[in-house]
């Protein structure tokens, strides 16, 4: 009779082999369909989350052209872009920022309370001035 480890260890692998298999296809599908959308005019995001509308491909050098704002344009390598946005996404996406800028002012006005300020305490980092003193005597000074 087969060891019960061994047949578990054994199924362990099918199991890892199988979802190794299955993430690498998922990969190379999502692969292909990013670069059917690389088109010159769709509006990317790179890696490091600059938005901006692709304006050229260069397969040789692996460089892509991305316009971020009106006369500014960024030379990136081709794999830093991430993805493709889709025009719904922005308008979601401002959508959502400005939802959640009014909840927070709504927020911050109900729940903020201002500290009454005492006027003899002077603010963080503000200068005081001290008190003068009267000039120090020399130990060969006496007073008289």
């Amino acid at each position: 009779m087969p060891d019960f480890t061994l047949i578990l260890l054994a199924g362990l692998l099918v199991v890892m082999i199988f979802f190794t298999w299955r993430s690498s296809r998922k990969r190379k599908n999502e692969a292909e369909t990013m670069q059917n959308k690389l088109v010159p005019g769709a509006e990317v995001m790179t890696q490091h989350g600059i938005f901006g509308t692709l304006i050229s491909l260069d397969d040789e050098k692996n460089e892509a052209i991305v316009e971020t704002t009106p006369g500014t344009r960024l030379r990136l390598h081709r794999q830093t872009i991430v993805r493709v946005v889709e025009p719904e996404e922005l308008a979601h996406a401002d959508d959502d920022i400005v939802a959640e800028d009014e909840e927070l002012v709504e927020a911050t006005d109900a729940d903020v309370e201002l500290p009454v300020e005492d006027a003899t305490e002077p603010e963080f980092g503000e200068r005081i001035e001290k008190p003068k003193r009267s000039p120090r005597k020399k130990p060969t000074e006496t007073a008289e």
